[in-house]
């Protein structure tokens, strides 16, 4: 019974340490910008962006500050069912034939519209839409970006 309660307290202590803390500067700027997030967790996305992954308002969210607090995105994962029309034709028209994955209205310094994940068998894109429709981003990603 002791090796067993030995450990366990081993295992929750090892989990305990993976859990990433951001510097203050930028959890601050995070709870000032998302006073009412919930379920916060932190993590890198490179190893000098942190990202906030949080509940708000019944949606899953995901914000992204610099080492220096600033910061730098904004997502919210949506249903495909929720994506205006005109982000719809723009899919539609550019690919038919891709599966939609995932969803999410992104807001950067420079663009705000939606992300959505298309797939084939043997590919994803990245693709970002305006608003309007418009696409202004298409990225290959490899299996370590999904």
């Amino acid at each position: 019974m002791k090796k067993i309660l030995f450990l366990s307290i081993l295992a929750i202590g090892k989990l305990t340490s993976c859990s990433e803390t951001p510097p203050t500067i930028v959890s601050d700027f995070f709870s000032e910008q998302f006073a009412n997030a919930k379920k916060v967790s932190w993590g890198h996305e490179t190893e000098s962006e942190w990202e906030a992954e949080f509940m708000m308002d019944g949606k899953e969210m995901s914000a992204t500050y610099d080492d220096a607090g600033i910061w730098m995105e904004t997502e919210i994962e949506i249903e495909e069912d929720e994506l205006p029309e005109l982000v719809k034709n723009a899919l539609d028209q550019n690919f038919k034939f891709y599966k939609l994955g995932e969803v999410s209205i992104i807001e950067t310094s420079d663009f705000k519209g939606y992300e959505v994940i298309v797939e084939t068998n043997d590919q994803d894109i990245e693709v970002l839409i305006t608003n309007e429709g418009e696409l202004t981003i298409k990225e290959l990603l490899d299996e370590d970006n999904d």
